[in-house]
């Protein structure tokens, strides 16, 4: 689903100082940045509370938008970072919680369903790889960017982004069979 119209220009101003442009931005995108949270997170209150989090990180970031990427491009980037962040937390948060009772090594299917036990399993893989990599990987593979986007959003060659995303699959392929 793409940014409604105006997007580009409302994320300039506010970039800008514009406070008003900057809340008209974030009511825009919200719908977007919780889908994509949504993508990562299994659970609807998770993807709600990395949704927060990605529009504040845009409120307190947008001065730092610095036009080398589409708007679009930028907001995946954090928004897949603040997910990935959000779901860290929750799990640190879990294991004090549990007194240090370890995650079940797999979601308990009776609870679970086949797809937020995948994207678990997703996240945990990524949690275990390289956060250059995981960040390729997210980008390319669950929020759909193509390389030329990821390559400008990270500032590196696209040859460098095929090459994370090759070890962040091999990485994470190991990681999801128990290897």
């Amino acid at each position: 689903m793409p940014l409604p119209e105006g997007t580009d220009e409302l994320a300039r101003s506010a970039a800008r100082g514009d406070p008003v442009a900057l809340d008209a931005l974030l009511a825009a995108v919200r719908p977007e940045v919780l889908r994509l949270c949504a993508r990562l997170l299994p659970h609807r209150e998770d993807a709600e509370e990395a949704c927060q989090d990605a529009l504040l990180a845009v409120a307190r970031g947008i001065s730092r938008f610095e036009q080398r990427s589409t708007f679009h491009t930028w907001l995946y980037r954090l928004t897949a970072n603040r997910a990935r962040s959000t779901y860290q937390v929750l799990r640190r948060r879990w294991l004090v919680e549990a007194g240090g009772v370890p995650l079940p090594e797999a979601p308990d299917p009776r609870r679970t369903s086949v797809v937020a036990g995948t994207r678990l399993d997703l996240l945990d893989a990524l949690d275990a790889v390289r956060p250059e990599l995981a960040e390729a990987v997210t980008l390319r593979d669950v929020l759909g960017l193509d390389y030329r986007e990821i390559a400008a959003l990270l500032g590196v060659p696209e040859g460098t982004v095929k090459s994370r995303l090759h070890q962040a699959r091999q990485q994470v392929r190991q990681r999801m069979s128990g290897g």
